[in-house]
């Protein structure tokens, strides 16, 4: 699903920002400078979602919002509004006017996208969707932090063992790219033994994201780290003491 979004800002760079922030998801970005031009913009393309900026020339966000909520075709679009004030009297007015969320300036596109996930779930829900048939059996080896995959190897690496992971990390990459999202961190530093068999395990596993177009950052011990430096595969792909430093690499 192509989710429409319109995003209404006098100033440039916010609304690069906000479309920076949606680069790796399924999104369609609309963008108007006032009010007046988001309403008509609102209109023609009935979004799913409205960034609305509250102060602006020729039509506030304010006046754009109850233009909005007095249009029987448009009042049920979600909204959510940018102010540079966070005070509680400013917070409630727009909360009773029918907003969806706010977000204070400065932001960051990761900010962002954690309230729209709220707002869309489906955003989310495409990247969580279990991987494996067996009532979920396996997905515990997998965490989702904003739009980042993580999948973390267990201690003992079996051959059966490897050929499940394979297969939940292809199906988990279709749903990853069916949502939009591309980053992945591959965990290895709780393989007691990280030899041949598990090595091999590990270069499947990046061969299957890498054919999934993922980004991937490697998470492994100093020791492992090492190891992985002396395979063509894994040397080139960039490899943290941690999985929040590898998720922090993005």
């Amino acid at each position: 699903m192509t989710y429409k979004i319109v995003t209404v800002d006098d100033s440039r760079t916010i609304r690069m920002i906000v479309k920076n922030a949606f680069k790796n998801y399924d999104c369609q970005l609309f963008e108007a400078e006032n009010g007046r031009d988001g309403l008509a913009l609102a209109a023609e393309v009935h979004p799913d979602l409205i960034i609305l900026d509250i102060t602006m020339p020729v039509m506030t966000g304010i006046e754009m919002l109850g233009r909005l909520m007095a249009d029987d075709e448009l009042k049920h679009t979600a909204v959510i509004m940018l102010t540079a004030e966070s005070g509680r009297d400013n917070v409630m007015n727009i909360v009773k006017m029918g907003v969806k969320d706010y977000i204070v300036k400065p932001f960051k596109g990761e900010q962002l996208i954690e309230r729209v996930k709220l707002i869309l779930e489906d955003l989310k829900t495409r990247i969580d969707a279990p991987v494996s048939g067996a009532q979920g059996q396996g997905d515990h080896l997998f965490s989702i932090d904003g739009d980042i995959v993580v999948l973390t190897l267990p201690e003992k690496i079996t051959r059966a063992k490897a050929s499940e992971i394979e297969q939940m990390v292809k199906t988990k990459s279709e749903h990853m790219v069916s949502a939009g999202a591309n980053r992945f961190v591959l965990d290895v530093s709780q393989v007691v033994n990280l030899n041949m068999a598990a090595m091999q395990t590990v270069l499947s596993l990046v061969n299957i994201c890498e054919r999934a177009k993922l980004l991937i950052r490697l998470a492994a011990t100093n020791s492992q780290a090492e190891a992985l430096k002396g395979f063509k595969e894994t040397s080139v792909i960039p490899t943290k003491l941690s999985v929040e430093a590898a998720k922090a690499d993005f």
